[in-house]
């Protein structure tokens, strides 16, 4: 599994794109929906390659996965260690896991997920903004 910093607040996937002699990444807008991040503060960007998947083809649609630090008057993770619960993979991680994102934004990795995917996971290990799960029941619809 991939180490991850507690400070990690956003993770997604996106193209970079030339425009005008300079080269932008655009941010998704349910990054700031979500309040993972705010329009008019700075933040440090860390880029990291992608591996090639062919399930994941068009990295332009920009799937995001997001951890944030608590907003909301209930504190710590959305979920528990050993919880089974239904995600939607939406993208992958550097590592090739599967990227989900559960309430507020908190970040779900589940090794052998694809994008798409909506399987049945355990959660097995909770940090304060990501856990790692396990797939308990493959996406029926793939099969």
């Amino acid at each position: 599994m991939t180490d991850i910093s507690d400070s990690l607040r956003s993770l997604f996937s996106a193209q970079i794109e030339e425009r005008d002699g300079s080269y932008v990444v655009d941010i998704p807008a349910t990054e700031i929906e979500h309040d993972a991040l705010s329009a008019d503060k700075t933040y440090r960007i860390a880029i990291l390659a992608s591996q090639p998947s062919t399930a994941n083809t068009n990295q332009h649609e920009q799937h995001q996965a997001t951890t944030q630090e608590s907003t909301s008057p209930s504190e710590g993770p959305p979920v528990d260690e050993g919880e089974v619960r239904d995600v939607t993979i939406e993208t992958t991680g550097d590592q090739g896991d599967g990227i989900a994102k559960v309430e507020r934004g908190y970040v779900v990795i589940v090794p052998g997920g694809q994008p798409g995917d909506e399987p049945t996971v355990e959660i097995e290990q909770v940090q304060e903004n990501v856990a790692f799960a396990s797939i308990v029941e493959s996406d029926s619809r793939g099969l």
